[in-house]
C-alpha cells in the first residue's frame, strides 16, 4: 500500500504524567450565583484527542490506496483530486472506503460475543499506549477542566460511530486515569452517523457537508441546554474545532445564536496547527469581521 510522506520539524518534548487531582477542588461555573451554567462543545479529532484511525484516498486510475493520518487530511485535504501531493486521488465513499475507520463495523453474533470492539474504542486504547503528549490535542486541558467539574458536554464530532460507541472509547480515558470521571454528556453528535444525522433533520445520505452537520449539532446543542438547564440568559457556551472550514460555519452559527439569545455569551476556540485561540461572539459582528481580526488568547469558559 502506497504511502505519501509528509514530515514536518518538532521540537522533542518529555513525557508527562497522568492528570493529578491531589488538593484540587472543583471550580464553580462562573455565573452559577445567577443561576447560569457553562457549556462545552468539542470536536474530537486533532482538538481533544489524536487518534491514528486512517484515511484512505484511491489513485483515480489504478485505484490503489493512499493511507493517510488525520493530521495529513486535515492539512492537504484541499490539494485531494485538484492540486499537489493529491491531485491524482479521490474519495471511495463505499463501507470500505476512505472513511471506514470512522465507522462502526457490522459485527457477527461470534464477533459480539467475544466482545470485539469498534474502531473508536480500539483506536482510543491504542492511542494511551503512547506517551501522552502524542495523543494529547490541543483541548484537552480544556475537555479535562470541563470534566473535573462536571460542566455539561457535547461531543460533536465528524465520525459516524454510534453515540454508545463514542462514550466507549471515552470511558478508556476513565479507565486508564487520565480523566478522573465520566464525563457530564450534555449529547452526543456523531454527524456522520446515520441516525443521528436523521435526529438533525437530514435525509440519510453520505453527501452532506460534515460543517454544515455540525453547524446543525451546534444549535441542537444550545436548545438542548436551554430545555435541560433552563433558559436562563446567564448561560455560556463554546466550541472548540480544528478544522478551518468547520470553524467558519461554527463562527456562523455562533453569529446567528448571539442575535437569537443576546444575553448569552457565546465562544469560538481554534485549535487548528496545535492553537488554542479563545474568541467571544458579540452582538452585530459579522463572519468578515470574525475572520479578520487578529485573535487572542484568553481563558476557559
Amino acid at each position: 500500500m502506497k504511502r505519501l510522506i509528509f514530515r514536518k520539524k518538532t521540537k522533542e518534548r518529555l513525557p508527562t504524567q497522568l492528570e493529578l487531582n491531589i488538593a484540587r477542588e472543583q471550580e464553580p461555573d462562573r455565573n452559577l450565583s445567577k443561576g447560569g451554567r457553562s457549556f462545552y462543545f468539542f470536536d474530537f479529532d486533532d482538538n481533544i484527542a489524536f487518534l491514528q484511525t486512517p484515511i484512505y484516498l484511491f489513485h483515480k486510475k489504478t485505484k490503489k490506496p493512499l493511507k493517510l493520518s488525520s493530521r495529513e487530511y486535515a492539512l492537504y485535504r484541499g490539494e485531494v483530486g485538484s492540486e499537489g501531493h493529491l491531485k491524482d486521488y479521490e474519495y471511495c465513499f463505499s463501507k470500505k472506503g476512505s472513511f471506514a475507520g470512522f465507522r462502526d463495523k457490522e459485527f457477527s453474533r461470534l464477533e459480539k460475543y467475544f466482545g470485539l470492539k469498534q474502531n473508536f474504542e480500539a483506536d482510543v486504547e491504542q492511542a494511551l499506549q503512547r506517551e501522552d503528549f502524542n495523543w494529547k490535542g490541543p483541548s484537552w486541558h480544556c475537555f479535562y477542566h470541563a470534566v473535573f467539574n462536571q460542566r455539561p458536554i457535547s461531543l460533536i464530532t465528524a465520525r459516524g460511530h454510534h453515540p454508545e460507541t463514542i462514550k466507549k472509547g471515552i470511558d478508556c480515558f476513565v479507565k486508564k486515569g487520565f480523566l478522573p470521571a465520566k464525563p457530564n454528556f450534555l449529547d452526543i453528535y456523531p454527524v456522520n452517523h446515520p441516525e443521528t444525522q436523521s435526529e438533525l433533520g437530514y435525509a440519510l445520505s453520505e453527501s452532506h457537508d460534515v460543517a454544515q452537520l455540525k453547524k446543525t449539532a451546534i444549535r441542537k446543542s444550545v436548545e438542548r441546554a436551554f430545555e435541560v438547564y433552563g433558559n436562563n440568559p446567564h448561560h455560556r457556551f463554546g466550541m472548540s474545532d480544528d478544522d478551518p472550514k468547520n470553524l467558519e460555519m461554527i463562527y456562523e452559527e455562533m453569529i446567528e445564536l448571539k442575535k437569537d439569545y443576546p444575553e448569552n455569551s457565546f465562544f469560538v476556540i481554534l485549535t487548528h496547527k496545535g492553537r488554542f485561540v479563545k474568541k467571544e461572539i458579540f452582538q452585530n459582528e459579522t463572519l468578515n469581521t470574525l475572520l479578520k481580526a487578529k485573535p487572542e488568547q484568553l481563558t476557559l469558559l
